[in-house]
């Protein structure tokens, strides 16, 4: 058993030196800890590591580093929601999102079309030029194909981004599949629909990823995920792996409480019950708010793996 050690700052301090004091500090920055080094194995292993978020995730600055992930070639999978598919092609087109208040007055910000996610804002006028981004080429798309998975659906948006900032536009210049299980849910949804309603034929087939995503995995695969916040995004993951054994690396970044009996809440351990995390797998669940401890957990590991030197180097 280890002792409490005293957190120190020094001039200079490193992330890797602040994060490895975590070790001994006590409560969530010792699990924050654990997550560090479970990352650093599922990479050294080389396993199928599967990234995935919330929409809110992709609202907040985080997409940046979620596309940094996929350039460096450290992801085999995403899995997300509709919002933030549409909300990364916002910014990847251009549009800004405001900084407000956790208490701004809702009232007031729904007459001015400014629609509220925590302290972020986002404009009607940011969907309404989404909207004009996206039919043409939902069209197009119709126009070509009469039946498509959703994870292609977004490799063919994604060849019309152009903003490395962007996890789809990084994810298809990988050859990385976005896995949207809840596709409709969202203003892309909506497009979808009026899509289909122009050509009937036209169908995105959202059972054909499920295919995809579990196929795209065996037994002989060692599987890891990084979920960041829950819902449908986490157990899409971890329901992909159960056919071949459960997965054997997962680290949990979350807010939600296990009491609640919610899949945003459920911790490593409870996935044990199910096979969907293996007994032995290395594993753990921080309590904590991502926007916070993502971006440390990322500076740990790429300072640790030295990826931004080598991708530096190799431009």
């Amino acid at each position: 058993m280890e002792f409490v050690r005293d957190l120190r700052w020094h001039k200079g301090i490193t992330v890797k030196e602040l994060f490895e004091q975590f070790e001994q500090n006590g409560f969530q920055s010792i699990e924050l800890f654990k997550a560090g080094k479970i990352v650093l194995k599922m990479i050294n292993e080389k396993a199928k590591i599967f990234l995935t978020f919330t929409s809110n995730l992709a609202t907040s600055g985080l997409r940046g580093l979620f596309a940094q992930w996929i350039e460096y070639g450290l992801i085999h999978a995403v899995v997300t929601t509709t919002g933030a598919i549409e909300e990364d092609i916002m910014k990847a087109i251009g549009e800004k999102f405001l900084i407000s208040r956790f208490d701004a007055d809702d009232i007031e910000l729904h007459e001015k079309g400014h629609n509220r996610i925590g302290n972020l804002i986002i404009t009607n006028d940011s969907y309404m030029k989404f909207e004009a981004f996206i039919t043409p080429i939902l069209n197009e798309i119709a126009k070509e194909k009469k039946r498509i998975s959703v994870s292609e659906l977004i490799w063919m948006i994604g060849e019309k981004l152009d903003d490395k900032n962007s996890f789809i536009y990084q994810a298809t210049k990988k050859h990385i599949p976005i896995f949207v299980p809840g596709i409709t849910d969202g203003s892309l949804g909506f497009h979808l629909y009026l899509t289909q309603q122009k050509y009937p034929e036209f169908v995105v087939d959202v059972v054909k990823d499920l295919g995809n995503i579990m196929f795209s995995i065996s037994h002989d695969d060692k599987k890891g995920i990084i979920a960041l916040g829950g819902g449908i995004s986490k157990h899409h993951a971890i329901l992909a792996s159960l056919i071949s054994g459960g997965m054997d690396y997962a680290v949990y970044i979350t807010t939600s409480r296990q009491q609640s009996g919610s899949m945003s809440g459920a911790t490593t351990s409870e996935a044990k019950s199910w096979g969907k995390i293996k007994d032995d797998s290395d594993s753990v669940t921080v309590n904590g708010e991502a926007t916070i401890l993502f971006p440390l957990l990322t500076s740990y590991v790429f300072e640790q793996i030295k990826v931004g030197q080598t991708n530096e180097t190799n431009k």
